[in-house]
């Protein structure tokens, strides 16, 4: 469902003010899909039957996309995640990455991407400004990499993260979705990977996103059991305090290690209440919730001729209306009818 926020005005924009919501929640985050196009098809993300990719004409041009993150940067908004699909496949990803990071205002420009194209364009990315990459990987078995993603493509990843870690960026993380009876056996090996090398390594409850994803409750296990299991295989883990405006990964350290286990609970500990961040989809839409379907529309508006002025103002009374959480919108549990390849992983 697509609404509109509520009537906006031609009046000058307050600017340098804190994006806030109705719940008095600060927004500094904005995670924003630059294509729905992926070069895998990951089980919990896409259908495994037929679909069709949106139209090109509906995807965000580089000029709207950097239009609205320049109008998000002038409200507060300072850290932007680029996302998919999967983002290194559409085509002047560099140059646009160049244009963010002179944006004023924004002060991390990061990238969530399958790795599977990270090594060809690391150099690149770190040139243009990306600092923090994250990377999809849900195990260190080559064939249940391939029974996932559907294709074999584990090495090349492995030799992305070697790359990214070669060339010093200053943060890589991995993600990691646990599917009981899939992936829940190889956390350890995944973790070990924070004691080895300089990489947080996340564990991500498996979660209910789109209609034709196979998600039953017995599929998913709580963090509290996969920190438990780690904890027994591999020694007490210290908590790390987060910094302000980190993403909702509790953090650990095991001892000695350069590393961080985090885990991200959306199901077992919903962190509603410190929500900071926004969502825009590959096709213009202000996705306020990930566990809502309703979405503002922005790319009409843009396309019909809104000013910068009028771009700000709109943007500003759009997230007035941000839930206060899943909870709020009559769910008992999280889950959003549109696949995470649409919304943006």
């Amino acid at each position: 469902m697509t609404f509109l926020p509520p009537e906006h005005d031609k009046s000058t924009a307050v600017v340098n003010m804190p994006l806030t919501d109705s719940f008095s929640r600060k927004l500094t985050y904005l995670r924003l899909s630059v294509t729905d196009r992926c070069n895998l098809r990951c089980r919990y993300c896409m259908p495994q039957s037929s679909f069709s990719w949106m139209p090109s004409e509906n995807i965000l041009s580089f000029e709207e996309i950097h239009r609205i993150c320049r109008a998000f940067c002038k409200s507060g908004i300072r850290k932007i995640r680029l996302t998919g699909g999967e983002p290194l496949v559409r085509r002047g990803l560099v140059g646009l990455i160049q244009k963010l990071n002179r944006l004023e205002g924004l002060e991390e420009i990061c990238l969530t991407t399958n790795g599977t194209l990270l090594g060809e364009y690391a150099e690149e990315l770190m040139d243009a400004g990306v600092t923090h990459i994250n990377i999809s990987l849900d195990t260190m078995v080559p064939d249940t990499y391939a029974s996932i993603t559907g294709a074999d493509m584990f090495q090349k990843v492995w030799d992305s993260i070697l790359k990214v870690l070669e060339l010093g960026f200053p943060q890589v993380k991995l993600n990691a979705v646990v599917i009981k009876g899939v992936t829940d056996s190889d956390i350890y090996e995944l973790a070990r990977l924070a004691i080895e090398y300089p990489i947080d390594v996340r564990f991500i409850e498996f979660m209910p996103v789109g209609d034709s994803i196979p998600w039953s409750p017995d599929s998913m296990i709580p963090s509290d059991e996969i920190r438990n299991r780690l904890e027994r295989e591999m020694g007490h883990l210290e908590p790390v305090k987060r910094h302000a405006g980190a993403g909702p990964a509790s953090l650990y350290r095991l001892k000695g290690a350069p590393g961080l286990l985090g885990f991200i609970s959306p199901l077992s500990h919903h962190f509603c209440s410190t929500c900071n961040r926004l969502r825009v989809t590959a096709d213009g839409k202000l996705r306020l919730c990930l566990f809502s379907d309703s979405e503002i529309d922005i790319k009409t508006p843009l396309r019909q001729g809104m000013g910068d002025v009028e771009l700000e103002q709109f943007l500003r009374k759009a997230v007035a209306v941000k839930p206060e959480g899943y909870h709020a919108l009559g769910k008992e549990q999280v889950s959003c009818s549109k696949r995470m390849s649409s919304i943006g992983g």
